[in-house]
């Protein structure tokens, strides 16, 4: 346990380390700010020297005079107000530097979420990725909001009473520096102690953020099947499990920082007082105790603060250690070769695929595909065929065999290369809240003519026209005033903006009606003339016309050929064929009335 414990305290220096980094941009408004610091600490640690002195040499003495004491007055309320303004200037630079610095770490982990392989976002939870995003850098914000104030303010005013303490009382200033061995031996327990509670706590609110994120993306679902109460209670859990967390955290801190502190300074005191009583006050005047009285209340506030700001410490170092994590992780792998893909042919060889541990989802796969034709995949669920696509898009890397398109390995070419010259429509399109003309374009330069033209292909371009707004219509989110068929042809006039060698359909007429299919094949045929076309469907009759056809199981191809060619095999695509034939047949008939 204690080996575990040393082992991750020493873990939080690599991530501090790195976002102390952060704030190198902002390194002279910081400075400026730790001198602003260092002033004020003077300027409060002269008033109980003008107090002292007050006390010896016009209380003590009989000698107190009217211009005197008013300048004496007058000198302590400046100070305090000097502190005060310097205070407030300090903390606008360093919450400067701190928003600076949280808007770098969004934009670099963003940056690195974007560059995540697909498998990344396969085996992580949204709300996790959302929670490094947003949570954890507003608590990274913090250590350079509280943490790194405090702890200068802290030195600032530690070392400048010890020295005006030393200057007054040399023996007393001994005794007030034996809180600091106790005051170390503190802070240490207290990290080993915190470090794993904190970590929990970072853990349970971002499984919070992933079960929000979850019951609010599948909401109708949840209320369809009335499981409200179901993932209530998982939500309840999680809460309860972040609650405890907190609890440990706020138990620890209210045992071993305050009281524990507070107990500690009141032992120094009965040092000093003991020491002035011993020595006596024709030794050590009046003044100058109750100016050691003030400075170990005062230097005791410091140390507390500094000890208590672990906590948010520890916080901002685990979620930097979350942050850096993803930051760090392996990115998407693309060539560097800006060769284009210019013809659109295929070569798949001995092809092997495995998610995990050898359980291979593709075996030694063999495809040839020329260019400009028609190919169709083909076969159960779980024969492999949405994989195979994946692995022609470039989004997973293999174990075993190769990919060439026109002739160079896949994995050579760049990624504006790739994406440029291979592109897919999926079953379910992703739709981005925004307007018509966004969705289409993407952001990409278009002229309205030309995109008028693609709406025209896919046959949206009366519908387009019907809309309020034309092209700059608001969708609503994921195109919730989107019927399944108008986001599929969107999709498709998305691809065919700018068209490339290779297009991939996978189970894109899957969810539709049969006029939308009938539009979606139209556009294709269009395509068809200088485009690769790679078709993954369930309706055979969508396919007829391929080139070839290619039948999947469990992961191997079982057939090759032509509609004509496979039926007339009476194999496994026959089989399908017929079965799909005979349910065609069934639906079409229309219902017999019972008089």
């Amino acid at each position: 346990m204690t080996m575990n414990k040393n082992k991750s305290v020493k873990a939080l220096l690599p991530a501090l380390k790195r976002l102390l980094t952060y704030g190198k941009t902002y390194r002279k408004p910081m400075t400026w700010g730790v001198i602003m610091l260092w002033v004020a600490a003077v300027a409060e640690v002269g008033g109980p020297l003008i107090v002292g002195y007050f006390i010896d040499a016009k209380v003590a003495t009989n000698n107190v005079e009217l211009m005197s004491s008013l300048g004496l007055a007058l000198a302590f309320i400046l100070l305090q107000v000097i502190a005060a303004t310097l205070h407030y200037y300090q903390a606008i630079v360093f919450n400067h530097a701190a928003v600076g610095v949280v808007q770098q770490l969004r934009t670099d982990v963003m940056s690195a979420a974007l560059k995540q392989p697909l498998s990344a976002f396969d085996n992580q939870p949204v709300g996790q990725l959302i929670s490094r995003v947003t949570n954890d850098t507003e608590t990274i914000k913090d250590l350079f909001v509280n943490v790194l104030p405090t702890l200068f303010r802290a030195i600032a005013l530690v070392v400048v009473m010890l020295i005006a303490m030393f200057l007054l009382e040399w023996q007393m200033a001994l005794v007030a520096m034996m809180i600091f061995p106790a005051v170390i031996g503190v802070m240490m327990f207290y990290q080993r102690l915190s470090t794993p509670i904190v970590r929990n706590v970072r853990h349970f609110l971002a499984n919070i953020n992933d079960g929000f994120h979850e019951v609010i993306n599948g909401m109708s679902v949840i209320q369809q099947f009335r499981q409200q109460a179901r993932f209530g209670e998982r939500m309840s859990d999680d809460s309860w499990q972040h609650y405890q967390a907190r609890m440990k955290a706020l138990k620890l801190d209210g045992l071993l920082l305050r009281p524990l502190l507070s107990m500690l300074s009141a032992l120094v005191l009965c040092g000093l007082l003991m020491l002035f009583g011993y020595q006596g006050s024709a030794v050590i005047g009046v003044g100058v105790i109750y100016a050691f009285i003030s400075y170990l209340g005062r230097l005791n506030e410091p140390l507390i603060t500094l000890t208590s700001q672990q906590s948010i410490l520890q916080q901002a170092v685990v979620s930097g250690e979350r942050v850096f994590e993803l930051m760090d992780a392996p990115l998407q792998h693309y060539g560097s070769s800006s060769h284009s893909i210019t013809q659109g042919n295929i070569d798949v060889n001995s092809l092997w695929f495995a998610y995990r541990d050898e359980q291979w989802v593709l075996k030694d796969i063999n495809l040839t595909i020329p260019a400009r034709h028609f190919v169709a995949f083909v076969g159960h669920t779980g024969s492999g065929k949405s994989t195979l696509a994946s692995l022609l898009m470039g989004n997973y890397p293999w174990q075993k065999g190769n990919i060439h398109l026109d002739g160079q390995p896949l994995e050579d070419y760049s990624h504006t290369a790739l994406r440029s010259g291979i592109a897919m429509v999926q079953q379910d399109p992703v739709l981005l809240s925004g307007s018509l003309h966004d969705n289409i374009t993407l952001g990409r330069e278009c002229d309205e003519s030309h995109l008028w033209q693609v709406l025209e292909t896919v046959q949206l371009d009366q519908w387009a026209k019907a809309l309020p707004e034309g092209l700059q219509t608001e969708l609503g989110e994921q195109g919730s005033r989107l019927s399944a068929g108008q986001k599929q042809l969107l999709a498709l006039a998305r691809v065919l903006l700018i068209p490339p060698r290779i297009l991939i359909l996978d189970e894109a007429t899957a969810n539709i009606d049969s006029g939308t299919e009938q539009a979606i094949q139209k556009a294709l045929k269009v395509v068809r003339e200088k485009t690769t076309l790679i078709v993954i469907a369930h309706r055979l009759s969508t396919i007829i016309e391929a080139n070839e056809i290619v039948v999947l199981h469990r992961g191997a191809i079982v057939e090759q050929g032509d509609h004509a060619k496979l039926l007339s095999q009476k194999g496994r695509y026959y089989n399908m064929y017929q079965l799909q034939q005979v349910r065609e047949s069934l639906q079409e008939q229309e219902p017999v009335e019972v008089e």
